[in-house]
């Protein structure tokens, strides 16, 4: 498929942060795949230093393949991973944890429903309750909030809090990390550590992040140290399509990225080769209600349709 000049910008830029707006059916995983083909191939880019990071197992494993068919290989040393699976690795490798290390579902529920029942025993019978608080504790992990800043609305902020400390103190007296811990215990580590840091930083010197809209503080905070020597930070999403807030997504490290990075070059993907010229055009006279975004111009490809 022949690729416009936006999608052609981002695919050839090789250094350096940069910032690309990809709109609905714009083509962002071809950009992010061909452009790491781009940096090994045409910029003679070490492929064991670029680090492609996404949400979902799922996504990172068909960015993995989509690129292997790309380039003709059947494997290759670029890393494509999750955040939780990339910070654990770093933590893993660290402090030699094994799969016994991570807490499961079920103890997790096991240990806040004893916690509930301690302090909260009115809040035991209530049916989802042990879910609310869990998304709670989430969301004040994810977000790097005190417990003593943070106003709960599943129950009195003094019940959160003792259910998020002895639920803490659980964790830390099983020696097990939830799924909140692998990034926070990555930071602590980085900070900590700056031998282990710079080890890292020589490992990822370049780093692509997809879906960047639905990062957090905790996951934007550990991208932001790793990256902070080369600047080589590729991030791309859409303000649009954050729909994540509820477990503590922060779209704003995208709107505010060319702050946080000054030197960071723009690349808007604002052709939508899904939708027909008149479904786009729909679409963008509603999200265009919204304020604080970045206007983005989407068109159709195509026919107008129906």
């Amino acid at each position: 498929m022949k690729r416009n000049p936006s999608q052609l910008r981002a695919i050839t830029h090789l250094s350096g942060p940069m910032m690309v707006l990809a709109g609905p059916g714009s083509g962002k995983t071809s950009v992010i795949v061909e452009r790491t083909a781009y940096m090994i191939n045409e910029g003679k880019i070490p492929a064991s230093s670029i680090l492609v990071v996404t949400f979902s197992r799922a996504a990172a494993t068909e960015m993995k393949e989509r690129f292997l068919k790309f380039v003709g290989q059947n494997r290759s040393e670029v890393t494509f991973g999750t955040f939780h699976g990339i910070f654990y690795g770093i933590l893993k490798a660290a402090y030699h944890l094994s799969a016994a290390n991570i807490l499961s579902e079920e103890e997790k529920f096991s240990i806040l429903r004893e916690m509930t029942e301690k302090y909260g025993q009115e809040m035991a019978q209530e049916g989802d309750f042990i879910e609310e608080v869990a998304r709670e504790i989430s969301v004040v992990k994810g977000n790097c909030i005190s417990p003593e800043h943070y106003y709960a609305s599943c129950c009195s902020d003094e019940i959160f809090r003792d259910i998020f400390h002895g639920y803490k103190q659980a964790l830390k007296a099983k020696r097990k990390l939830d799924f909140d811990d692998m990034i926070l215990c990555c930071y602590e580590l980085f900070s900590q550590r700056q031998d282990i840091l710079n080890a890292w930083r020589r490992k990822f010197v370049y780093i692509l992040v997809d879906e960047f809209q639905d990062v957090n503080q905790a996951q934007f905070a550990c991208l932001q140290i790793l990256a902070e020597k080369h600047q080589n930070l590729f991030v791309v999403g859409d303000d649009d399509q954050s729909i994540y807030a509820f477990r503590g997504a922060r779209p704003d490290f995208l709107l505010r990225f060319p702050t946080l990075y000054p030197a960071a070059k723009k690349v808007t993907l604002n052709t939508n080769y899904r939708s027909t010229e008149r479904i786009v055009n729909l679409a963008e006279r509603v999200i265009g209600n919204n304020e604080v975004r970045f206007v983005k111009n989407m068109k159709g490809i195509g026919e107008a349709g129906d």
